[in-house]
């Protein structure tokens, strides 16, 4: 992505008493460095470096560019011009959007850390992409700005060029920098994605889980900022429950009245976003105790004239009667609004040997009376089969039983996967400590295997402690969750804030895209190319100018 072809750009802006007087002139240093790689405070300049991407029409472009000056600079701000095509035709610019790149202090490492772990903790790592207009840079210490630039698909193939300034000051002099940006756009077309993709998410605001009051109007105006953040970044699932959302009233004798509209104002607002895709229902079960313990479900009843709500066995009498009422009523609503099609049912999460039981109970449940209803499942056993349809092993899981889960696809099933406090070790995830790339990588990982899917849990699950100073997360089980497992945005004034993992993220959906692009026109040629960097489950190539090769000929390729 960036080849040596220009020098290290560096300006200098002397104020006209220092001029005079023959001051040395305040400096800032200015270098480009891929967005793959993360730059940590003490990176050194590095000269003949160039501001390259490489996109297809329809995705973003991403730059990132790093300035560092021996003496404090305080006020630094940033600018970028629109990206001009050149020669220019017509009038198409590519307008960008810059951010400071935030550190946060990563306090312990992974328990079975990698061997590419980039800094053994405590150590401060990049991660989130900031909403502020300056930033004071202490001497010595690299900032990286982040610049994502939308390439929209009517976008015209060709070279467009813009440049990047910034300005501070260094005492009382002003002093400026310059680079260059260039910006190649292929001649190859990304609408949507197939990949199914999603994160689960909650209701929070900033940290120590506020909330809007529900139903207020700055709670839905959350809800379609989330939303948005989400299709901005290719998500087409989203997790929204229907037993959760649903207003149960008495109905005559033990019946309920059951209203729906709060579920389809939600769906609504992830439809009128660009997310669905799909309705990811959310969970209607779950553990009694520990993990091993037992499913039960949840349900609603009514005592004394109101309605209560109890988790019961998912064999009793009492879950029979409530689901034989509430699973029909779905069904039809569903019907109703056009969105069976497009609906999947979660029971209860990650059902293991222990309690395979009480799960197939529940499933028993939904297919009684939501025949045709597909159940879907983060699982930690293969023994399930008739009781889950689209199958989501965590990702060692699926290379342990890999050929289980192909013997499913034949079948008719569907199969994604799913990463969270495991796998660990060389597996690729969304850790802070990983290689940024090991992030992209996940969604090469979907094609090489053949598997149409990819889960999250953790979009936003923050604490009552600063995720901006505190990124690990105590847990009942594991001894907590790695730094990045637990969120993948920030909390920002008024909404979500990204993270450079979400944005590797994105453009590794987005590279599965190209991929089943290639794969269409020629599977051998897009076989070969995603082996050269996915091996095996837990084996990578991680070579950011390796990878950048690839991409290029795989746009090439494409746009032949």
């Amino acid at each position: 992505m960036f080849s040596k072809v220009v020098p290290l750009m560096t300006a200098v802006l002397v104020a006209c008493s220092q001029s005079a007087m023959g001051q040395q002139p305040p400096r800032l240093d200015i270098w480009a460095v891929d967005p793959l790689v993360k730059v940590f405070r003490d990176a050194a300049p590095v000269s003949g470096t160039e501001a390259l991407a490489e996109v297809a029409c329809g995705e973003h472009a991403t730059f990132q560019i790093v300035v560092r000056s021996e003496q404090p600079v305080t006020g630094l701000r940033v600018s970028v011009t629109p990206l001009a095509l050149d020669p220019p035709v017509g009038v198409y610019r590519q307008a960008s959007k810059p951010r400071f790149v935030g550190y946060v202090p990563v306090d312990r490492p992974t328990p079975a850390a990698s061997k590419d772990q980039l800094r053994k903790p405590p150590a401060d790592y990049p991660d989130p992409l900031l909403e502020v207009d300056t930033v004071d840079l202490p001497a010595g210490r690299a900032q990286p700005i982040w610049i994502t630039v939308p390439v929209p698909v009517q976008s015209a193939a060709g070279t467009y060029r813009g440049s990047l300034s910034v300005v501070g000051r260094v005492g009382n002099a002003a002093a400026q920098a310059q680079m260059p940006l260039v910006l190649k756009v292929h001649r190859t077309i990304i609408w949507k994605s197939r990949l199914w993709t999603t994160n689960w998410f909650g209701m929070q605001w900033r940290h120590m889980q506020i909330s809007p009051k529900e139903g207020s109007p700055e709670y839905w105006d959350l809800l379609g900022r989330y939303a948005r953040n989400m299709a901005e970044h290719r998500q087409n699932v989203a997790l929204i429950s229907p037993l959760a959302l649903a207003e149960f009233k008495p109905g005559e004798g033990d019946k309920l009245q059951i209203d729906f509209s709060k579920f389809d104002r939600w769906v609504k607002i992830f439809k009128d976003e660009g997310v669905i895709g799909m309705i990811e229902g959310g969970h209607i079960g779950g553990r009694v105790g520990g993990w091993e313990s037992q499913f039960v479900v949840q349900i609603r009843q009514i005592k004394d004239g109101k309605v209560v709500s109890r988790s019961v066995d998912p064999g009793s009498p009492e879950a029979d009667a409530f689901y034989a009422q509430f699973l029909p009523a779905l069904v039809n609503h569903l019907k109703e609004k056009g969105w069976s099609d497009i609906y999947v049912q979660h029971l209860a999460d990650e059902p293991i040997k222990e309690n395979i039981g009480t799960y197939r109970a529940i499933a028993a449940l939904v297919r009684k009376y939501a025949p045709g209803m597909k159940i879907i499942e983060a699982c930690h056993t293969k023994d399930l089969t008739g009781a889950i349809d689209i199958w989501v092993p965590q990702l060692n899981f699926l290379h342990d039983d890999y050929q289980h889960y192909q013997d499913r696809q034949k079948a008719g099933d569907q199969v994604w996967f799913y990463t969270c406090v495991f796998p660990q070790g060389e597996y690729a995830n969304r850790f802070i400590e990983l290689p940024l790339i090991k992030t992209r990588l996940l969604h090469w990982i979907n094609y090489r295997y053949g598997i149409t899917g990819y889960l999250h849990w953790g979009y936003n699950w923050w604490t009552e402690e600063d995720p901006f100073k505190k990124v690990t997360r105590e847990h009942g089980g594991p001894p907590f969750l790695p730094a990045g497992d637990a969120w993948i945005v920030y909390p920002g004034k008024d909404g979500p804030l990204d993270s450079i993992r979400f944005e590797a993220m994105r453009d590794g959906i987005a590279d599965y895209e190209l991929l089943c692009r290639l794969g269409e026109k020629d599977p051998e040629a897009a076989k070969t190319l995603v082996a050269k960097h996915v091996f095996d489950f837990d084996k990578y190539e991680t070579d950011v100018a390796a990878f950048r090769a690839t991409r290029r000929e795989l746009l090439e390729k494409l746009s032949k």
